[in-house]
């Protein structure tokens, strides 16, 4: 289970163009030989599946119920008439391409629809400033594209803010869907951009694919790209076990993104049994005393003669000076955690004149290039297809998510109402500790006074 952004009543209403009145086998004069399964929008998915005895029946379910995703027998807009863009921005993350790749097929064979257009290196494409060239998408280009790492449209950070000049492109190309494939930041431009289209009473639905490597967007029970990110963090914790467990007074500390959510190493760590310790943004930790650290360091060091450390790239951030350097996605450059604990803890072990093999792995930028393994290129495929059939039935200023085993339509403003982080007090971060046998990273009196809180809170 994982915390997320709390809303009274979420309203999962999504914004629609007008009303979507076209057949697509009147317009293509095709026969819909499969007899699809049509999803209706009077069709949805329970957002919270707990119950307790008696309570069935006592919520309003009004704020309860999820769109469901998929074709609509009724569409918007006229397929052979459409001109669609795609755009990646931000960091990169496994499947990028193949979310692409889905897009440009799903409108090709299934729609008719051969006007679509690449914006390259994130929102800039889209920005007159740059003079970034368009790519122009088919199944030519694009169907091998999926076992390539990265993105063929390039991708950056930033520029989300030129909503004006953005919606200029837009409406200037006649571009009338447009496929915002990131992270938060990205999503909020996006959501922008659908206010600002909105304002000119200008046609263009704005779909997004939620992408981020943390997994950690609101309203998304996964995204794309994290079960590849966790499958290779996992090689680079067996190579640091293997460098700490063959050594005297061996120490491995392997370091994986998560700026504000541990999501990564906690799937990490339950994934392989060599993980000995787990830092989290999430949970504070104590690096000197009885109960930190280094203490715990150095009894496991005595006993077992190596030890396993896995952090999350926002971890530990309060024993560092604080950064006042600022990405162009506005977000805080944090300090190196995984160098900082590499230089304390040979210091530590330097005090106490023990020898130690220590050795530091950041896997990170591996990760974030690589290609989607087969069951993220098999979820980016999906997400990309159930995207275009949200477009094409004119819904417009929402992501395509998955919840619950079902993929849904979430309003873009409910999944940027928050960060999805990892619950100390729930199932995942009990599962971890259960399974590294970690102990209690910090001095008894704050531990009590946490649970006493928790207890409170509740």
């Amino acid at each position: 289970m994982s915390k997320t952004f709390k809303m009274k009543k979420p309203d999962f209403t999504i914004p629609l163009l007008g009303k979507p009145t076209l057949q697509l086998s009147s317009m293509t004069h095709k026969k819909d030989v499969w007899r699809t399964s049509y999803v209706n929008d009077d069709q949805f998915i329970l957002h919270d599946i707990s119950v307790s005895k008696g309570s069935l029946g006592s919520n309003d379910n009004r704020y309860n119920l999820i769109e469901k995703a998929g074709p609509r027998e009724n569409i918007y807009f006229d397929p052979s008439k459409v001109r669609a863009g795609i755009v990646t921005c931000g960091g990169l993350c496994p499947g990028l391409n193949d979310v692409i790749r889905a897009i440009v097929m799903t409108l090709w064979y299934r729609y008719g629809t051969k006007l679509i257009s690449g914006f390259m290196y994130g929102y800039r494409g889209l920005l007159s400033q740059f003079n970034l060239p368009v790519m122009e998408l088919n199944p030519e280009i694009v169907s091998k594209i999926h076992s390539l790492g990265g993105t063929i449209l390039g991708s950056s950070r930033g520029h989300g803010e030129c909503i004006e000049e953005i919606v200029d492109s837009l409406e200037r190309m006649n571009i009338n869907m447009l496929f915002v494939i990131g992270g938060d930041g990205t999503q909020r431009g996006a959501l922008d951009i659908t206010e600002e289209a909105k304002k000119r009473n200008l046609k263009i639905s704005i779909v997004g694919v939620p992408k981020t490597i943390d997994n950690d967007l609101c309203f998304v029970d996964k995204s794309f790209g994290f079960e590849t990110a966790v499958s290779r963090a996992v090689d680079a914790v067996s190579c640091a076990h293997v460098e700490a467990h063959d050594g005297v007074n061996g120490i491995g500390i392997v370091k994986v993104m998560g700026r504000e959510s541990g999501f990564i190493a906690a799937n990490t760590a339950l994934a392989i049994n060599d993980v000995n310790y787990v830092l989290i943004p999430e949970v504070k930790f104590d690096l000197e005393g009885e109960n930190g650290l280094f203490a715990n360091l150095e009894r496991r060091l005595k006993q077992l003669n190596h030890a396993v450390i896995l952090v999350a790239e926002g971890a530990g951030q309060e024993y560092m000076k604080d950064s006042e350097a600022i990405d162009e996605s506005g977000n805080v450059k944090l300090n190196d955690i995984g160098i900082f604990l590499k230089e304390q803890i040979g210091e530590y072990f330097k005090k106490k004149k023990v020898d130690i093999n220590l050795k530091y792995i950041d896997p990170s930028y591996m990760i974030r290039s690589a290609p989607a393994n087969s069951n993220d290129s098999v979820y980016c495929t999906k997400l990309g297809a159930y995207a275009v059939h949200a477009a094409m039935a004119g819904k417009t200023g929402m992501i395509v998510s998955f919840i619950n085993s079902h993929f849904v339509h979430v309003p873009i403003r409910l999944a940027v109402s928050g960060r999805k982080r990892v619950d100390p007090h729930q199932e995942l971060w009990r599962d971890v500790i259960e399974a590294t046998g970690q102990p209690l990273l910090i001095k008894e009196r704050r531990a009590k006074h946490r649970a006493k809180k928790a207890r409170n809170d509740k």
